[in-house]
């Protein structure tokens, strides 16, 4: 069995405390041998779902089809290859950036083969986290995943969270998690 693949998926528009939160527990998963890859959905041109269903075509047994030709075509094989994925957002109103939002949105041609993934999940806010991580654990719940837990942080300002000397143990203790539920599951 080779390594552990996965995925770090950042929804925030700046480099900030979300990318330091996902930062220090994919570094921590890399240090214990996964093979890691950040996206940062700044960086990247994913363009938002035309609602067209051409991606719907073929049900569950669906062939990885979108019309829209971005970054998202080279992201698919990714995450299909990823034996977990890490999701975090920075909470907008007690809800999901709308970056990770629409990323997620962009994942139907695909949802039906991430069954079985492990997902976890990040979010920072000033005031409340709301329902971001909620929001995860539903897309979770409904591709078929299994979600292995949170770790979430109040902060205002860009490079707050990494003050708070509680916050990384929790984060290597999650991405520790992650490791030991694929490594339990075989993938």
């Amino acid at each position: 069995m080779g390594k552990m693949k996965i995925i770090g998926i950042s929804g925030s528009l700046r480099k900030g405390n979300t990318e330091w939160m996902l930062r220090t527990l994919m570094q921590q998963a890399a240090n214990d041998g996964a093979e890691v890859e950040l996206l940062l959905l700044r960086k990247m041109d994913v363009r938002m779902c035309l609602g067209c269903l051409t991606c719907e075509e073929g049900g569950r047994e669906r062939k990885i089809i979108c019309k829209i030709k971005d970054d998202m075509t080279e992201v698919y094989p990714k995450l299909l290859a990823a034996d977990a994925i890490v999701l975090a957002t920075p909470g907008y109103f007690e809800m999901l950036s709308g970056l990770l939002k629409n990323f997620l949105g962009r994942t139907c041609p695909i949802w039906p083969r991430l069954e079985g993934k492990k997902v976890a999940g990040l979010a920072v806010a000033e005031e409340g986290i709301g329902q971001a991580i909620q929001n995860f654990s539903t897309y979770t719940s409904l591709c078929k995943m299994q979600w292995v837990g949170s770790v979430t942080a109040l902060a205002k300002t860009p490079g707050e969270v990494a003050r708070n000397k509680s916050l990384e143990p929790r984060l290597k203790r999650l991405a520790q998690k992650l490791l030991l539920l694929c490594t339990f599951a075989g993938t």
